[in-house]
């Protein structure tokens, strides 16, 4: 039986289903620490955060959650050891191969958000192929941040913008909200309602700026190789506990 087949697990069947959180977007923070902690190289740390991913996926769609977002790659992280940055592509290349069968059989969309520019061609090649096979499955949105910043997004969409009103395809009184989030990287996707963060680390760290204006916030002190089923469902029970008001006043 597929995984997105299965009907979600009984340890949140107390909690209302219409206050679950239908996009969890997720700073993977901590790797390292983790090795390092354990007097194990800072790689083993990335290497055991891939079954993180792999978990959390899985119990993401076995939920019956609409999307996950994964902060994969900052565009500040090329400044790291080139050892480290190696490894990391190589995780991701190999991640791109290597779950194929899991991502088709949990029916997952796969897209990457983020700049194309200096990630390698190999992995660029793998990563193509995974987001093509999966583009007609019709089940949980997996999107992966990949060599992104969010000021570089707002950049990236005010030229894309700027672009088309010098050629009269738009004009400045045109833009609104809805316009600028069209060309952001996450366009056609729904803003995040919870954003988890690990390590217990208490800032965004360019992160989806735009989308996570209203979405709700939760730390966690565990490492991302911790993060596992039961933290998730922590996380979806803090949200559900909390009162949304969006700017309003509670009614």
């Amino acid at each position: 039986m597929l995984m997105s087949q299965v009907q979600p697990s009984t340890v949140l069947d107390d909690v209302p289903r219409s206050r679950w959180p239908r996009h969890i977007a997720i700073i993977m923070d901590g790797n390292g620490r983790w090795a390092q902690r354990r007097e194990l190289p800072r790689l083993e740390g990335h290497r055991r955060g891939v079954d993180s991913v792999r978990k959390t996926t899985e119990e993401c769609t076995r939920l019956g959650i609409e999307q996950l977002t994964l902060y994969c790659l900052s565009s500040e992280n090329w400044k790291r050891p080139q050892q480290e940055i190696d490894f990391l592509m190589h995780l991701l290349e190999q991640y791109m191969i290597e779950e194929r069968t899991t991502i088709m059989d949990n029916n997952l969309r796969v897209r990457m958000i983020g700049r194309r520019a200096d990630i390698p061609d190999q992995v660029l090649r793998e990563l193509d192929q995974t987001v093509e096979m999966s583009s007609t499955n019709t089940g949980m949105w997996l999107n992966l941040a990949i060599n992104y910043g969010s000021r570089a997004e707002l950049v990236d969409a005010m030229q894309a913008m700027g672009e088309k009103i010098a050629v009269g395809e738009l004009s400045a009184d045109e833009i609104d909200e809805q316009t600028i989030s069209a060309h952001l990287y996450t366009a056609g996707a729904d803003d995040p309602d919870l954003l988890v963060r690990t390590a217990g680390e208490m800032r965004i760290s360019n992160f989806l700026l735009w989308q996570i204006s209203y979405a709700e916030l939760w730390v966690t002190e565990k490492c991302w190789p911790d993060f596992n089923e039961a933290t998730l469902h922590d996380a979806i029970r803090s949200f559900a506990a909390r009162d949304r008001k969006f700017g309003g006043l509670k009614k």
